[in-house]
């Protein structure tokens, strides 16, 4: 494994979490999704920290920038794992730089960024499970570990679609399901550290 992958991993995270909580807190009242109020990280979404109606929307806009870019530096950096999963974890960055690219507009809303959330979202859940290279290798991280990460994002991403549906908490759903994408890389490469005998901290 490329050393830099634990400098991607580590880092995506702090991105994310760090720029929704700097974003959020720059935004003044009315800048909630066209609503009235402050802005309300409970319930309104990550994108319009980065919309085009919002206040100093170019910190969301680089944090988004920066993950997917993170995401991209990881996968090519975890070489132990399968060909496959890799592609499917840059393509979940690649697709979060779209949503960066693609905003949300001040009314309304934009099929090109709800595609490129979706894609986001779907990559990002789903590449645990195909971690393992055809004819059985690596043994670790382990196949309960790696399908239980899986079956775990699948499970939040459902969860914020169904708070989308119903228009409850979703922007704590997301950032829930967002948080723990943005994390298992960081967890995969230390369980890969820790399996090469490598100390699990930023050399």
């Amino acid at each position: 494994m490329a050393p830099f992958a634990l400098w991607s991993a580590a880092a995506t995270p702090v991105l994310l979490i760090g720029g929704w909580t700097v974003a959020a807190a720059l935004q003044p009242s009315g800048a909630s999704e066209g609503e009235t109020g402050h802005y309300d990280s409970l319930h309104d979404t990550i994108s319009a920290l980065a919309g085009q109606g919002a206040a100093y929307r170019w910190v969301m806009t680089a944090a988004l920038l920066g993950v997917g870019l993170c995401h991209c530096v990881t996968a090519l950096g975890l070489r132990p794992l399968a060909t496959a999963a890799r592609v499917m974890l840059g393509a979940g960055g690649v697709a979060t730089m779209l949503v960066a690219a693609l905003p949300v507009p001040s009314t309304g809303e934009s099929g090109a960024h709800q595609t490129a959330a979706t894609i986001a979202f779907a990559c990002l859940a789903l590449w645990p499970a195909l971690w393992r290279r055809p004819g059985g290798g690596p043994v670790q991280p382990s196949a309960p570990v790696m399908l239980g990460g899986a079956l775990l994002l699948v499970a939040l991403v459902f969860g914020f679609a169904i708070a989308l549906g119903t228009g409850t908490l979703v922007g704590l759903a997301e950032r829930v399901a967002a948080g723990a994408q943005a994390t298992w890389p960081l967890v995969t490469v230390l369980l890969l550290r820790r399996h090469a005998g490598q100390p699990a901290v930023i050399p």
